[in-house]
């Protein structure tokens, strides 16, 4: 395992893997580049670095899809294993056991160094020339409100009292070179601490990071506990503390190796339109809202910054492989503590982030002796549906481990021989809901409020054996039908 300290050695170690594709040629700067990252979403390709790139500095380049699906189909979750600093031949479900055994090992403060010799740093940018007009920002897709100047940043606030230091991703359009305007959602962290700005009656300080070490990048996309820095996480992944420097213009710190760092205040009123956007489910966007304006007074940034790009769609992109794997993560988490007996969760990337199964193992009656499996299933939605993160979540799948949850096909059959039609489901009404799951009605997404559903597609204690070349012949015969297979 490697922990890569920031973007370009990660960039070179997918290179390595023959896992990055060199754009040589001349890409537009307002279109092709989302066009390409999303066809190479679609069909697998090694994630797309653009080195050459019309109106902006020569140097300026754009990574897109940095931890997507990987090209390689012997190790499809090279990616997002990589920017963790896990082995890229990791599973999806050990990537999420990793991830879960982390919150269990003691968290390390980050260091803060001397900003003189920080990569961030090469290159300062106050006041006119702080413009976000400098670098390329292309439109992810065709049908948004403008240019969307973060979609794989990290967007570092703290609160007031200086307690809680959040780092996230959030979608941020940019609106022209001195601002940008920012979802800010109140359930979410950054919502929260934003929230206590606003009844204080002052801008919120922010930095948008783009390009810090991969790992920074994945865990501000993944959901951790409130009151938890995920630099403090971040250290106890990678075994060593995440290095920072002060910030130029406002009081935070931010890594230091980071491509580019931008700086300002956030305004305390939704007085910009934002929107819309293409987004994870699949769909693209068709209104905007108002939402708070983020100030650009301080840019700093390396030689020949790299721009990390993603563009939401239709699966596989980093909401179907960094969001879910994190929600999954922090859903084990939360079934552990609950003493629920699940050997793992997943969401199938197919499904868009609307389903996710929590699989149990063969022996949960004897761990949970007198519980029905129908009762297992409430317990379920009992603890889940109360967390944040499953904030996004309308469905869940209890299911057996005779499944692989990775491998859609044995997803698909289990669910379709396994789901009763009118029964074995526990449907809890009422619970909270935002807009950007696909499947409620305009009334529920007024009301914030809707029914989500756990289903028991538990079997009986005796299972039937699948009629399969595993579970139908007796061992002898498989081993000569294996040795005698042509290669």
């Amino acid at each position: 395992m490697k922990y890569f300290n920031d973007l370009r050695s990660y960039i070179a170690g997918l290179d390595a893997l023959g896992d990055i594709m060199h754009v040589h040629w001349e890409v537009d700067g307002d279109l092709e580049p989302g066009a390409i990252t999303r066809r190479s979403y679609e069909i697998q390709a090694p994630a797309p670095l653009f080195e050459n790139i019309a109106g902006t500095a020569p140097g300026f380049r754009i990574l897109g899809a940095p931890a997507a699906l990987s090209s390689r189909a012997d190790m499809p979750y090279a990616r997002v294993a990589m920017s963790l600093g896990l082995a890229p031949t990791l599973t999806g479900p050990e990537i999420v056991t990793a991830l879960a055994d982390t919150r269990n090992v003691p968290y390390q403060k980050p260091l803060l160094v001397d900003p003189a010799g920080a990569p961030c740093r090469q290159h300062v940018l106050l006041g006119d020339e702080a413009t976000l007009d400098k670098f390329p920002i292309p439109f992810a897709h065709d049908q948004d409100g403008g240019r969307y100047a973060n979609t794989w940043g990290t967007l570092i606030v703290k609160t007031p009292d200086g307690r809680w230091i959040n780092w996230s991703i959030a979608r941020v359009m940019k609106v022209d070179g001195k601002r940008m305007v920012g979802l800010m959602v109140p359930s979410q962290h950054i919502g929260q601490i934003w929230t206590e700005w606003v009844a204080l009656g002052k801008p919120m300080p922010y930095a948008l990071v783009q390009g810090p070490a991969p790992a920074i990048s994945c865990i501000s996309g993944m959901p951790l506990p409130a009151e938890v820095d995920e630099a403090d996480y971040i250290g106890a992944l990678a075994g060593a503390p995440v290095e920072l420097v002060k910030a130029l213009t406002v009081d935070l710190e931010v890594p230091a190796t980071a491509e580019i760092v931008i700086e300002g205040h956030v305004s305390i009123e939704r007085d910009c339109m934002e929107g819309p956007y293409g987004e994870y489910g699949g769909y693209l966007g068709a209104g905007s809202s108002a939402q708070p304006t983020f100030h650009v007074e301080a840019i700093t940034h390396r030689d020949d910054p790299i721009w990390p790009l993603v563009v939401a769609g239709r699966p596989t992109d980093e909401s179907h492989t960094v969001w879910a794997i994190g929600i999954a993560a922090d859903a084990l988490s939360h079934l552990r503590d609950a003493g629920l007996p699940v050997t793992t969760v997943w969401a199938p990337e197919a499904a868009a982030v609307h389903w996710f199964l929590a699989v149990a193992p063969r022996d949960w009656r004897e761990r949970l002796p007198g519980v029905t499996s129908e009762e297992f299933a409430q317990r379920v939605g009992e603890v889940l549906f109360k967390t944040d993160a499953m904030l996004f979540v309308p469905q869940i799948y209890l299911v057996d481990d005779d499944i692989d949850p990775t491998s859609l096909t044995d997803v698909v059959w289990a669910l379709a021989t396994r789901v009763h039609p009118t029964g074995r489901r526990a449907v809890f009404e009422d619970q909270r809901i935002v807009r950007l799951p696909q499947c409620y009605t305009e009334d529920e997404y007024v009301a914030r409020r809707g029914p989500k559903v756990v289903f028991d597609t538990l079997q009986p204690q005796a299972r039937p054996l699948h009629s399969s070349f595993e579970q139908a012949y007796p061992p002898a015969l498989k081993r000569r039908v294996l040795d005698n297979w042509p290669e």
